[in-house]
């Protein structure tokens, strides 16, 4: 369901080298061995608790290399206290990664947020040694338009949409046959 098809038939072609973030990062996440009743509204604190109860298995969606520090961690300045949602570090990246969770639609004042928690982790956390902090705002929808207008180019924020289901068998065939016809399509251009 990759809406990068290209970097689909790079991996698939040269298998994952890794060089930059999004080689590591996932988009989308499916969260379904959460197994969170379908419904139409959850808070985030039920999103958070569910990821924290299967920790181990959120590690797996994650990716290669990452390790869990903190839920609801605090940092304070100018006498206000900040909550990132969750915290954690990637070994291979050697850096923070930082992730904030949204129900809702992706908003410009969740990047801002993001912005300045990646900010404070650069600046007051992260050693010497370690690379820059990445964030990740994982929501349930998302517009592009509004992360390429509201992030610089070269931010290390990124935002992920996620699934608590996988889409149904038929939905993933027509989508399959999609990509074979235009794979095909563009092999007989080559």
């Amino acid at each position: 369901m990759s809406r990068n098809k290209e970097e689909v038939l790079q991996l698939a072609n040269e298998g994952q080298v890794i060089e930059k973030p999004q080689d590591v990062l996932k988009n989308p996440f499916v969260l379904e061995f959460l197994g969170m009743e379908e419904k139409a509204v959850y808070s985030e604190s039920d999103l958070e608790s569910a990821i924290i109860s299967k920790l181990q298995k959120f590690l797996l969606e994650l990716g290669k290399g990452f390790l869990f520090e903190a839920r609801q961690k605090r940092f304070s300045f100018d006498e206000k206290n900040f909550y990132v949602d969750l915290v954690f570090y990637n070994r291979l990246l050697q850096c923070y990664v930082l992730i904030d969770l949204k129900t809702e639609e992706l908003r410009h004042q969740d990047l801002g947020q993001m912005q300045m928690y990646v900010n404070y982790f650069d600046k007051y956390v992260k050693q010497d040694f370690e690379k820059t902090t990445i964030g990740i705002l994982l929501c349930k929808e998302k517009t592009d338009s509004i992360v390429q207008l509201t992030l610089p180019p070269d931010a290390n924020i990124y935002a992920s949409e996620y699934s608590l289901y996988l889409p149904d068998k038929t939905l993933l065939q027509k989508k399959l046959d999609e990509w074979t016809q235009e794979y095909e399509y563009n092999q007989s251009k080559l």
